[in-house]
């Protein structure tokens, strides 16, 4: 058993190793784009912070999902959140997976580009929106009687920057038109249902996210409304981002590791080498050299074959009677 277990390690290790070797070019081009990305996600966070200054606490608004769905309480408020943690490392995993098995779809650096981008683009409008109008908070914490539904003044610009982490992003109130749980969920859904290979996957995917946005209403984390918009906004948004974005390479066939560039090692680019490629490739069936247009002429040139010319010739050179 030991030595059973030890060869697999060993096994693991290797394709590790392997992938790392693949992926660390990638890295090496794309990474100002992933440190961007990141980057954004605390400026995100920022953003949130500031508008809890600005939050006022209020009643309720009449609310369709509120009417539809009972209310979960604080003592099972937890709910939304497991479901949003599983969704996220499910992903987060699935997105290593390159790392561990032989079956390869694409490269973990180019699809967390991808799922960046996707995020920074819905997060810059989410950020506009709840700037722009401020509504009163359905959260426990976010009402009227609650010490936290409002922010005192900061004491200096050092309390804004560390955003009270992480217990000012889950305690957060203002940021509600549209759900961030939701950019999340929706973005990894769609992502795994464009590149993931299991059915019952994508499709439990899906149901998921139906979940996830109940359960986010019924534990009064968002408005309905806030839900809506994700669901549409986002979805929108992956679809015009997407398709501005180069598409990536499909590695379940076993192919190489893409160029990094539109020019190969040589300086050349891609397509005068591939022109060449070709030419070479014709001259391989035709012949080792020459055109092959150029060949055909001559083969058929009067009707006759350079065979019969040579003979020909041989003839008239040869003396009678010899």
């Amino acid at each position: 058993m030991t030595i059973y277990l030890a060869r697999e390690a060993s096994k693991v290790w290797r394709k590790v190793c392997a992938e790392t070797t693949t992926e660390l070019p990638l890295l090496r081009e794309k990474w100002p784009l992933l440190l961007a990305g990141i980057v954004f996600q605390y400026i995100h966070g920022l953003a949130a912070r500031g508008v809890h200054y600005l939050h006022r606490p209020g009643p309720l608004l009449q609310d369709l999902g509120f009417m539809a769905l009972p209310e979960l309480g604080q003592d099972k408020n937890y709910l939304s959140e497991c479901t949003f943690v599983f969704i996220f490392f499910s992903f987060f995993l699935w997105t290593f997976h390159p790392f561990i098995y032989h079956s390869k779809r694409f490269y973990t650096i180019l699809i967390w580009r991808r799922v960046l981008a996707f995020l920074v683009a819905s997060q810059v409008l989410r950020i506009i929106t709840f700037y722009s109008t401020q509504l009163p908070g359905p959260n426990y914490h976010c009402r009227e009687g609650s010490n936290m539904a409002t922010l005192p003044p900061p004491n200096n610009v050092l309390e804004v920057l560390l955003i009270n982490f992480p217990r000012g992003v889950n305690l957060g109130c203002g940021d509600l038109i549209f759900s961030s749980h939701m950019i999340f969920t929706l973005v990894f859904v769609r992502t795994y249902h464009k590149y993931g290979s299991k059915r019952f996957i994508k499709l439990l995917a899906w149901v998921m996210a139906i979940v996830q946005s109940l359960l986010i209403i019924a534990a009064r984390k968002h408005y309905t409304v806030d839900v809506v918009v994700a669901w549409y906004a986002v979805n929108l948004v992956v679809f015009f981002v997407d398709t501005k974005l180069p598409e990536m390479p499909d590695r379940s066939n076993g192919s190489p590791l893409i160029p990094l560039s539109n020019k190969d090692k040589d300086g050349r680019p891609k397509d005068e080498k591939d022109l060449r490629l070709k030419d070479e490739f014709h001259k391989l069936l035709n012949g080792n050299h020459g055109d092959p247009t150029d060949r055909r002429q001559r083969v058929q040139m009067n009707g006759r074959h350079p065979e019969e010319d040579m003979s020909s010739m041989l003839s008239d050179a040869t003396p009678n009677g010899t």
